[in-house]
């Protein structure tokens, strides 16, 4: 005969926060990962250092602009300067938002509760999205506020100022998404940086031998589209057809709705491998 033994466990009866509140709690979760925060100390080292070197040209074009009274870097190419460094945090950063739920295999235990894998990846997207964004914006707006209190010749560049951040989420929501999709085809950490730092590698250094390739051969308009191929350079191709900013390539940007076409589907294929990967792995 059965009997029913009371072991302590003790029923919720505090409000309902709903679905919610459950992607919120799970995307400043993976923000938190993605800075370290709640881990070890040597967690934090590589994304507050690699902060610390972007800040530091934006105080630099700071005491310049004070010296010669003239502006320093501009707002529109800033990320496509520090593109290396942008590359790095997201090559360091991305697979520890994916990774280690994939590797000990907890992704079950999360869509056990009322969480969609449309809303896991776009918990994962945000968080990693807002951390580049405001790797970039972060030293933008010290450089506006420096040039403000400065106080120029001449009325502040607030046009280029706004532009480039909206650029700069563009930038931060593409490098995001393809982040994350190269970093969870594998559940190892160390291969999904190697991955991800493989493949800017690989755009940011045959782009420029494309472009030199077929212009000394007289394909000057088939050249420029070379550019296109790495998203640095994409997302301110975008910029110079909307804002009408240079561009800071090597040469000019093929004009049109392309570039602009092909951000939007860079960010649809990549969300596409994302919610195909982890249904893949939910049914594990």
């Amino acid at each position: 005969m059965s009997e029913i033994y009371d072991i302590g466990y003790r029923h919720y009866d505090g409000p309902r926060l709903g679905r919610g509140h459950t992607v919120r709690a799970l995307t400043v979760h993976s923000l938190r990962g993605i800075f370290g925060l709640g881990r070890t100390a040597r967690s934090k080292i590589m994304p507050f250092s690699l902060f610390t070197i972007m800040l530091l040209p934006a105080v630099v074009s700071i005491a310049l602009m004070a010296l010669a009274q003239q502006r320093g870097l501009p707002y529109s190419g800033f990320a496509v300067i520090m593109q290396a460094v942008v590359a790095i945090f997201l090559a360091a950063q991305a697979p520890t938002a994916v990774a280690p739920d994939l590797r000990f295999r907890v992704l079950p235990l999360y869509l056990s509760r009322p969480v969609t894998i449309g809303e896991y990846v776009g918990a994962k997207v945000t968080a990693m999205t807002v951390a580049l964004f405001a790797l970039v914006a972060l030293p933008l707006t010290l450089i506006y506020v420096g040039e403000l209190l400065i106080d120029l010749p001449g009325p502040p560049a607030t046009g280029e100022f706004f532009g480039a951040l909206a650029m700069a989420l563009v930038l931060a929501l593409v490098l995001s998404t393809l982040g994350l999709a190269i970093s969870s085809l594998t559940p190892r950490r160390g291969l999904g940086v190697a991955s991800v730092m493989a493949a800017y590698l690989l755009s940011s250094a045959a782009v420029p031998v494309i472009y030199g390739t077929l212009e000394m051969s007289g394909y000057d308009s088939q050249a420029r589209w070379a550019w296109l191929a790495n998203p640095f350079w994409l997302v301110d191709a975008v910029q110079s057809s909307l804002f009408g900013t240079p561009s800071h390539a090597e040469g000019p940007y093929p004009g049109g709705p392309i570039p602009a076409v092909l951000v939007v589907a860079l960010i649809a294929a990549a969300l596409a491998v994302l919610a195909l990967r982890y249904r893949k792995a939910a049914s594990r």
